[in-house]
């Protein structure tokens, strides 16, 4: 989801200021050799008031990852909130087809259909006798 525009203006555009982000480092493990062994470079981020949580150790250096690690989050971040919008909207749709009335056709249409199967039935059931 990565577009042109900067983590500044991302994380301005989604309402996010860095004192709710939550930043952790611990050694990361893979190839890098004496770097991630004795280098903090494995980076944490959480968004504190959503809870959303991305670790990145990508990279052997610290920076980078603390940058892949921003946008990351501000991806998952976008994932959720567009997941939770199309929720949001299925629902009201859904609300909405409720409410509305059955068009009058349609109606007739289904109770025609049921008086059919109706026949059928007590056709059936004279047979069995």
């Amino acid at each position: 989801m990565a577009t042109g525009r900067s983590i500044e203006q991302r994380m301005q555009a989604l309402g996010i200021i860095e004192s709710q982000l939550e930043e952790n480092f611990a050694r990361s493990g893979g190839p890098g050799g004496q770097n991630v062994n004795k280098v903090s470079t494995a980076v944490t981020l959480r968004h504190v008031p959503s809870g959303v949580s991305v670790t990145v150790q990508d990279s052997r250096s610290q920076a980078f990852n603390r940058k892949l690690a921003r946008e990351r989050l501000l991806d998952a971040i976008e994932r959720r909130r567009e997941k939770e919008r199309a929720a949001e909207i299925a629902r009201r749709e859904k609300l909405r087809r409720q409410r509305s009335p059955r068009p009058r056709a349609l109606k007739k249409r289904i109770l025609e259909g049921k008086r059919r199967r109706s026949k059928l039935k007590k056709l059936r059931t004279n047979v069995d006798d």
